[in-house]
Order: structure tokens, then sequence, then C-alpha cells
């Protein structure tokens, strides 16, 4: 690993910029289809094994508790060794994982797998954000914010589909994407370095929460929105497959699966279309369109209305876009390049901690309290305070500039317009 190299001359058979960035992104979109494609499985693990909603919740919530162990450990070791070789690695231990996951005869092989998955996402998914950063900036920056929710939303809806039209249901969607890792492994291989060795590999390992100076301010500004809009995708990814079932009847897993990519769908599509919006503006109509969502869904919680329910999903899931590609656009463009992947990881930090802690506290409620639908609202208007919460934070700190200006590490302010923010020059 120390003699690669970002100076070496492109050999025959290498991968051109363009093929290395898209090739990047679909890691992104196969990782988080990965992670998504067991939702609507859970009603047909817990049919066949017998175990209760705590476990479902646990299940999900400890996928997001291993990516944040491998974040917060080796969230930023690709800055020091390049990002090939640890993209390699998260590949190798996800392609066998996925044949765990189709072998799996029980909870404890599924927990197992589940920490597996976890870990090795953890520890790819700063690599391959900072890699597309790489390559390209600005297609980087917008394709950080779209594959994780294009992933989510793939994932969801296909294995909904293979569930309900075709055999081995537990089995067919793993085995396709065992085959999408290792071909995206034998990508890697034919990929160029885009990162020079840096010393401190080992020290990198240590958890630790530095952030460069210059985009501390930044970061707490997108921290609330990001705990908002992920604490949201906690509520769709355990309780929404069975909040969909109580509220249709129905037991049909396409629609179970639906529930995930209605929100995750019209957050990526969200990310597409206003990727040239201000950062901050962003954020702050995500926030609005978050609280929007959510109230819809709580409506159709009142109603028992499965239309209400995915209307309120899709608003939701465009306050969601908007808030992490806000986020996103905010912080990592103002990064130098030794230190994105550490940034990133950090961010994802965060992300993932909203998402799994909840969606655990959840699945306790479920049992122990009120039930599905009571633990629904009460999670909802969780959700919606954190979005009022951040929305207000937005407003105070916007009034608080001058003119749409922000700081760089030089102390001299840049004008913040659309994609100004992926332009921005950041100095080692």
């Amino acid at each position: 690993m120390s003699v690669i190299t970002t100076t070496r001359p492109l050999r025959i058979g290498r991968l051109s910029t363009t093929a290395a960035l898209y090739l990047q992104a679909s890691i992104i979109v196969a990782l988080l289809a990965g992670s998504s494609a067991p939702t609507p499985l859970y009603a047909v693990y817990q049919a066949e094994w017998g175990f209760s909603p705590i476990t479902t919740t646990v299940i999900f919530g400890i996928y997001a508790i291993a990516v944040l162990a491998a974040l917060l450990t080796v969230g930023s070791l690709s800055d020091h060794i390049g990002r090939r070789p640890v993209l390699l690695a998260a590949l190798a231990v996800q392609a066998p994982v996925m044949l765990v996951f189709a072998t799996a005869h029980g909870v404890p092989e599924l927990m197992f797998a589940r920490i597996a998955q976890g870990l090795s996402t953890g520890a790819a998914i700063g690599a391959v954000g900072a890699g597309m950063l790489d390559l390209d900036r600005v297609k980087g920056t917008t394709l950080n914010a779209v594959a994780p929710m294009t992933g989510t939303a793939t994932g969801a809806l296909l294995s909904g589909l293979f569930i309900e039209f075709l055999p081995a249901p537990t089995h067919v969607v793993y085995v396709v994407l065992f085959a999408a890792f290792i071909a995206q492994g034998i990508g890697v291989l034919l990929m160029r370095e885009s990162s020079s060795p840096r010393p401190g590999a080992v020290a990198s390992l240590q958890i630790q929460f530095g952030m460069p100076e210059n985009v501390r301010r930044h970061v707490l500004v997108a921290i609330p929105a990001l705990v908002a809009v992920w604490s949201l995708a906690g509520f769709y990814g355990s309780l929404g497959p069975t909040l969909v079932r109580l509220l249709s009847g129905s037991d049909s897993f396409v629609l179970a699966g639906l529930s995930m990519f209605a929100l995750a769908g019209s957050a990526a599509v969200t990310v597409l279309f206003l990727r040239n919006t201000e950062p901050r503006r962003l954020m702050l109509a995500g926030m609005l369109a978050l609280i929007v969502g959510v109230g819809i869904t709580l409506v159709a919680i009142s109603l028992s209305s499965t239309i209400v329910l995915f209307a309120g999903g899709i608003v939701a899931g465009a306050g969601f876009g908007g808030g992490f590609q806000g986020s996103i656009r905010t912080v990592v463009p103002l990064v130098a390049p030794h230190e994105r992947a550490g940034v990133l990881s950090l961010m994802y930090v965060v992300s993932y901690l909203a998402m799994g802690l909840p969606a655990v506290i959840a699945g306790f409620l479920v049992v122990d309290v009120g039930g599905v639908l009571t633990t629904a609202r009460e999670y909802g208007v969780a959700v919606m305070t954190l979005a009022a919460v951040a929305a207000m934070g937005l407003a105070l700190t916007r009034q608080g500039s001058k003119n749409g200006q922000i700081p760089t590490n030089s102390g001299q302010p840049v004008t913040v317009g659309p994609l100004a923010a992926e332009r921005v020059s950041v100095r080692a």
C-alpha cells in the first residue's frame, strides 16, 4: 500500500476519470442498497423465526452502530493509505456478507451479517465519498448526496419486488448484490489511485473528533439538519413497512418497500434538480418540507390512509434530500483534499447515530408503551421538532451573515451563490 502514487501515468486497461467517478458512485448505491434490502424482509424473518418488533429495530439499529464504529476508527484511513486499498477491503467483506444473508437460518446470523455489513460500509463510505471529490469537486459533491438516497430507494424497492414475484425471496436479492460487489471490486482494481499516501495511518485509527478550524462553524450549522433528516430515515426504515401494512391491510412486500422508496426516491430527485441552489437556502427549505411531510404522515395515520402516507413520504423525502445535500455542500467543498475522508466520516457519524438510536428506542416503545401507531405519532412529532430547531438555527445564522458571505480558512469572505460552495479554493 505504501507504493501507491497519483503520478503514475494511465496504463492500458485503466479506467478513465469519468468511469472511475461513476464506479465509485455505484459503490455507494450498492452499499446503501444492501443496507436497505433487508427492510421488506423483516416481516418474512419475523414470521419464520418468531421474534418481536424489538428484535427488528435492534437488527436495524445494530447496523448503524457498526457503521459508527468503522467511521470512528477507519473513517479517515484512506486519507493516509489511499482510496483503493480501503475500497477493495470493504468490497472483499461486503460480497461474502451477502452470502451470509442469503443462507441465514436465524437471528444470530442476521445480526452477524448486519454488523459485518455496517463495519465494511463505514470503512468504505468516507473513502468513496472523498474519492469522488478527488476526481471532480462539483460532480463529486452532488453524487455524494444523490448516491446514498438512490441506493436506499433501490434496495428497498428491488427487495420488495423480488420477494413478491420471484422464488426464494430471502436469497435472490442478496445473490444479485453479491455479483454487483464482485464486479465493482474488479473495477476498483482497474482504477487509478486519486490520493497520495501520507504518514499517520496508525494514528488515524484512534477515535478522535478533530475538525479543521475553517469548517467548524459550518459543521455546527449542518449538524441539526443532519440529525433531523436521518432521524426521519430511521423512522421509515424501522417502522415504515409495519405502518404500511397496518394502514393498508395488505401483506404486499412491494407496498412495504415502497414506503422507503417514496422517501429516498423523492430525496434523490430533489438533490438532482436543486443541486444549483445555495446550500443554506436548500437546508432551510429541506427542514420546512420535512415538517410538512411528517405532518402529512401523521394525518395519514389518523385517517388510516395509505395514499396520504405515501404523499407524506414524498414531501418528507424532498426535505430529506434538501437537508442532506445542503449539509454536505455547506461543509465538504471547504475541506482540504487530505482531510476530506475524515470530515465526511464525522458527518456520517452524526447521521447514523441520528438514524440508529431513535429506531432502537422506537422498538422498545412499540412493545412496552403504546404500539406501532402511537409510537409512530410520537416519533413523527419528535422529527418535526428537530426540523423546526434546525430551521430556526439556520434562520438565525443567516441573519448574522453579511450579504450571503462565508469565511474561508484564509479569513477572506467568499460569496455564496449557486454552486459557489463547490468552487471555494481551500489550501491544505
